[in-house]
């Protein structure tokens, strides 16, 4: 069951808290907690960013975080993956990404756990491309379907062999079928 704090907080507060694991988010002035993941949820998520980022990392085109605390238009929020462009991630003068995330994802996927609201999750997909995302995407492991959101547009749904939407100039060529595979590891 995800953990709703009951304690009004403003955003600056929320922020001088400690990391909780799982994480919490902070929504309309609500302290959210995450579910903890479990083991599809982990496996999905390794193998997205592991796929995005090799294509990526070494063109500089783009980063697959998982689990980066991102905090803009109000909310701080820790999507399952975050994508930023390369040009949106700011570094220190050691080459190292800065910790704190004050932008939106460029893409952002979340992946659906038993315990968690559809809806609260879609939510904050939309925060996202209401702030500057270019794609999110809802991926449900119990009906291996992938609702992809892009801005201004209707959602879509994704099932079998359906080509998946991916972030402009990221050369990824999936199919939700492709996708659910990756929980067959035996």
């Amino acid at each position: 069951m995800v953990k709703t704090f009951s304690k009004s907080l403003t955003l600056e507060e929320f922020l001088k808290l400690p990391e909780t694991k799982p994480a919490s988010e902070y929504i309309n002035g609500e302290v959210v907690q995450k579910p903890m993941p479990k083991a599809r949820h982990s496996r999905l998520q390794a193998k997205f960013t592991t796929k995005i980022n090799h294509i990526t990392e070494e063109k500089q085109i783009a980063y697959a975080f998982p689990e980066l605390r991102c905090t803009f238009g109000g909310r701080s929020i820790v999507p399952d993956v975050a994508i930023l462009r390369w040009n949106k991630i700011e570094f220190n003068q050691e080459g190292e990404p800065v910790d704190n995330v004050v932008v939106a994802p460029d893409w952002t996927i979340e992946i659906l756990s038993p315990e968690q609201s559809s809806n609260k999750v879609t939510g904050n997909i939309l925060h996202c491309l209401s702030h500057g995302c270019q794609l999110g995407w809802l991926v449900d492991p119990d009906d291996n379907s992938i609702l992809v959101f892009r801005p201004n547009q209707q959602p879509e749904l994704f099932t079998g062999s359906d080509k998946l939407t991916v972030l402009d100039g990221i050369d990824i060529q999936l199919t939700a079928e492709e996708v659910f595979a990756w929980l067959k590891m035996r």
